[in-house]
């Protein structure tokens, strides 16, 4: 955050710019969540990724507005489809605004990210973004066709968060290197660390689904649990199980075991097959392969925050 507080400035600043409409529910709600405390961390990566190869024009910073407008579009959607009470510590848009608006809002504000492409012209730029526009979208529906589905396999719930999270941090990173007219292997590097990073950063989301509070997530505990996400933490606990341990996991994910006891039992279960553990191990396993993608690129400080950025990713698990 120190590392690009200046230059995310300028992107606060599009941001705020391209936010507005003739319609003043649309700016009311978008800067309900906008506004609402998040930490920006994908466009944070597109000006981390410029500092690290030494670009010094201004495009990306629209672009990494862009990026942003792509992940908030996909929350304010995401928490209709998950009928979802807090995001980020506040009450969801849905649960103020209504879900006909927050959705048409979330529309909007995908509409503007691809202004802002079109504005910079590179239709290289346009085409990573907007393939990852369409990953992430069906990264949701693949999420929601495994829902309450308790044979969903590590591997396809690897290919949904993937799709869902990694791919915009993949984009997000790729992106700076394309504006600063560098090669591919730089662009590809750059993906790595993103892709892998992303993917670290939601595996500890769902570990920590089970093991904080609302308070640190910023949405209430549990979430994935009552919702019938079967997550990684899940997918594990359940494959280790007793018969009668994955009667339960059945129920639950069915729908059929909500109470705050089933929660704290569930939980309970993760721990004792170490599922949270491996969890966390897993991602750290991620978070080194991002690390990694930066091997090839010059120490200094734009390599220190970026490294720093997937170790903060990880330790929020504790």
């Amino acid at each position: 955050m120190a590392l690009v507080a200046n230059d995310m400035n300028q992107v606060n600043s599009v941001i705020l710019d391209r936010m507005q409409s003739e319609i003043p529910l649309i700016p009311e709600l978008a800067g309900h969540l906008i506004a609402g405390g998040g930490k920006r961390m994908r466009p944070m990566l597109t000006l981390a990724a410029a500092k690290l190869i030494g670009y010094e024009g201004d495009r990306h910073f629209k672009l990494a507005a862009a990026v942003e407008f792509i992940h908030t579009a996909t929350l304010l959607h995401d928490d209709v489809v998950d009928g979802s009470d807090l995001r980020r510590g506040k009450t969801t848009a849905n649960l103020v605004f209504g879900n006909p608006a927050t959705v048409l809002v979330g529309d909007f504000l995908f509409s503007r990210s691809f202004e802002l492409m079109v504005e910079d012209g590179s239709l290289k730029v346009l085409k990573i973004l907007s393939s990852a526009s369409a990953i992430i979208a069906e990264g949701e529906v693949n999420q929601l066709t495994a829902q309450r589905k308790i044979d969903t396999s590590e591997d396809r719930y690897l290919d949904i968060i993937g799709s869902k999270t990694a791919a915009l941090f993949a984009a997000a990173s790729r992106i700076s290197a394309v504006v600063a007219e560098r090669d591919e292997e730089t662009e590809l590097a750059l993906d790595s660390y993103g892709r892998n990073l992303g993917i670290a950063f939601q595996l500890v989301d769902d570990a920590i689904d089970y093991s904080s509070d609302s308070e640190t997530m910023g949405k209430d505990a549990g979430d994935d649990f009552r919702e019938g996400k079967v997550t990684l933490p899940v997918i594990l606990a359940y494959a280790r199980g007793s018969d009668q341990d994955r009667k339960f996991w059945k129920d639950a994910i069915i729908g059929h075991k909500v109470s705050d006891d089933d929660l704290s039992f569930a939980t309970d279960l993760l721990k004792k097959t170490g599922a949270i553990d491996d969890t966390i191990s897993r991602a750290r396993h991620y978070g080194q392969r991002a690390i990694d993608a930066l091997g090839a690129f010059p120490s200094g400080k734009a390599k220190a925050a970026m490294t720093e950025a997937v170790e903060f990713a990880i330790s929020r698990a504790y």
